[in-house]
């Protein structure tokens, strides 16, 4: 039982995904700060309240009001497109480019020979056999 999981985990693409995932976040936290403290500010300056993630709106209801954190829903949206955005410049652009890189290096497929052209060679090597053997 141990083998097999030792075996498990050890294959690369487990320990590629775990290196992945730490690393991802970390650099999710530095991105979720640099949206909390340099871009979130910034909204904030145009908002009623200062700050974006305290931007509430106050619903008036029968009994209490009812405040709806739209900020906070915001500062979410923002920080997943800063995320996605960054995610894609540094990782996903980078290896497309390398991916065409490579491809442009490989030489061109040969097109595989239609049956009639296989019939024609083997016809012609019978035809060689035949004449060599005389």
């Amino acid at each position: 039982m141990f083998q097999g999981f030792k075996d498990f985990v050890m294959r690369g693409n487990v320990v590629e995904l775990a290196v992945a995932v730490v690393i991802g976040g970390a650099f999710g936290a530095i991105v979720t700060a640099f949206v909390d403290y340099i871009v979130n500010p910034l909204i904030g300056a145009f908002v009623p309240t200062g700050d974006l993630a305290a931007w509430t709106i106050t619903i008036p209801g029968i009994v209490t009001d009812a405040e709806l954190g739209i900020g906070g829903i915001i500062s979410a949206a923002i920080n997943f497109l800063a995320i996605a955005l960054v995610v894609y410049l540094a990782l996903v652009l980078p290896m497309n480019k390398m991916a065409e890189r490579r491809a442009a290096k490989l030489p061109p497929e040969v097109a595989a020979a239609t049956p009639e052209e296989l019939l024609v060679e083997i016809r012609d090597l019978l035809a060689a056999q035949n004449t060599s053997a005389r």
